[in-house]
């Protein structure tokens, strides 16, 4: 039996699925990875700083201006859309799926898709608030000072994005979510992540189901024997499959 038959058997065989979904779940959007030999961290920063380095607490807090201004240069793509993979993923649950999402993405295309439960480990650029009261502004209202820094308008205070920059720890409510739903999934699929970024890649040793599917562009080491995996682009796969679940 072929890769595609089996992926789609385990898809109707299965009923709680989660999808764990990385930087390359969103390449065929127009937003950048980071591991490529066109990812964000083979750009440059201007500085003699790594990009790495640049998006840590320590950072930030320090030159709040460079930060900004590499943070909306590189990792806020404001006119993103979801491709193919984000629809095929919230259709699965249009035709009665319990699916779960769980992403190490901030660009919240699984939200705007239709997927209904979203756990983002590293949180989200549409999420703000102010350093000094907790003040929340989406991403569309930020107003930024004469420096592009983002400023509270009720109190001054600079806005940063709830993200969890190096240096910081996940939400600890997130991960517990996500580690029940891969707990509890029947299946697992894999997309467009090197498994390389911990904590968030451990939490896949939590799936107690048989089968799981891998879907990366590169080769991976994957997490232990038996998987289904690919080679290939997520659309691509999904394309594969979608007639057979008629959606």
């Amino acid at each position: 039996m072929d890769k595609i038959k089996k992926f789609q058997e385990a898809l109707q065989n299965s009923q709680r699925i989660v999808f764990f979904s990385g930087a390359g779940m969103s390449t065929e959007s127009g937003i950048s990875d980071f591991r490529s030999a066109d990812g964000l961290y083979m750009a440059k920063t201007h500085q003699d700083y790594s990009p790495e380095e640049v998006v840590s607490r320590r950072f930030l807090e320090a030159h709040p201006q460079e930060f900004f201004d590499y943070y909306f240069e590189h990792l806020v793509s404001p006119e993103a859309r979801p491709n193919a993979g984000h629809h095929f993923i919230a259709q699965l649950e249009e035709i009665g799926k319990d699916v779960t999402v769980v992403t190490q993405n901030i660009d919240g295309l699984h939200q705007v898709s239709g997927s209904s439960k979203v756990y983002e480990l590293h949180g989200s650029v549409h999420r703000n608030y102010c350093v000094a009261q907790g003040h929340f502004y989406t991403y569309e209202e930020l107003i930024l000072d004469d420096q592009g820094i983002p400023c509270c308008p009720e109190d001054g205070s600079l806005v940063r994005p709830e993200v969890v920059l190096y240096g910081e720890v996940l939400d600890p409510q997130v991960v517990e979510g996500a580690i029940e739903a891969i707990r509890q999934a029947d299946l697992l699929v894999i997309l467009g992540t090197s498994l390389v970024v911990y904590p968030a890649a451990g939490l896949i040793d939590y799936y107690q189901g048989k089968d799981y599917v891998v879907i990366n562009k590169t080769p991976i080491q994957t997490y232990r024997p038996g998987g289904i995996v690919f080679e290939s682009t997520i659309s691509e796969v999904f394309e594969d499959v979608r007639a057979s679940l008629d959606l």
